[in-house]
């Protein structure tokens, strides 16, 4: 028999590159994607016991910055998929863990007190976490494979989770800008009301230059010139700062 919560956690395997994942797809290729009008309301945030107290954890470790971003990009996220894979079936309460405990490697408490990546000691934090506050284990291992390869942009072949393709999506959305068109410019104006970016492309420029600095081997540096050096600048900082279509509401 099938393990169910392969589905209900979403595991289901989809194609990682979203140019295969895109490739004439009825609803988001060419040059007009369809784009349901959805404001940020329609996508009520999941509420649990769990939920609570990561939200609680969260709160402690990570800046308002970093943790409207999370918010964000379970809101971009969720209209994303119901508007161009409404078919695609996972735990809502589950993205929303992984969405609010991408970045917790980031925090102050984890960035310069580890020599791993942020995503691979945010991946391994998140996990722990949810197991100490009682959750399932498929459903912290979900998490953490989410987190750990969220930021696996150049990846092309393969598959990745069906959670984590819809978290990697949604950041490179609200970091860079890349295919906002798949979304409503409404439900971004409406998102951005609810959780304020407040400078967010300077503040995570600034985060990806002070792992580059403190760990030059980080998976960060995938997205910069091989060999990057510091002095060199950085790439993905600078498509960072180039975020022209969240820059009216940074």
């Amino acid at each position: 028999m099938t393990d169910p919560n392969i589905a209900f956690y979403g595991f289901t395997p989809v194609a990682r590159d979203p140019e295969i994942l895109f490739a004439d797809h009825p609803t988001a290729s060419g040059d007009t994607p369809k784009q349901d009008l959805f404001i940020a309301e329609d996508f009520p945030l999941p509420n649990s016991m769990l939920v609570d107290k990561v939200k609680t954890f969260v709160q402690k470790e990570l800046d308002e910055q970093t943790f409207n971003h999370s918010n964000r990009v379970y809101i971009y996220g969720v209209a994303l998929a119901q508007t161009h894979f409404p078919h695609w079936s996972y735990d809502l309460e589950t993205y929303y863990l992984a969405c609010l405990l991408h970045d917790i490697g980031t925090a102050e408490k984890f960035l310069s007190t580890t020599k791993l990546s942020f995503e691979f000691k945010g991946a391994i934090v998140a996990r722990d976490l949810i197991l100490q506050l009682g959750g399932v284990e498929d459903q912290a291992d979900s998490v953490c494979d989410a987190i750990v390869r969220h930021q696996d942009i150049f990846v092309q072949g393969g598959n990745i989770t069906m959670i984590g393709q819809i978290l990697q999506l949604a950041t490179i959305l609200d970091n860079v800008g890349l295919r906002a068109n798949l979304i409503h410019p409404q439900l971004i104006k409406t998102t951005t009301a609810m959780f304020p970016r407040k400078g967010w492309s300077e503040h995570f420029a600034r985060v990806i230059e002070t792992e580059l600095r403190l760990k030059p081997w980080c998976h960060t540096s995938t997205f910069e010139a091989p060999n990057w050096k510091e002095g060199v600048n950085s790439n993905f900082a600078s498509d960072v700062r180039k975020n022209t279509v969240m820059e009216p509401f940074d």
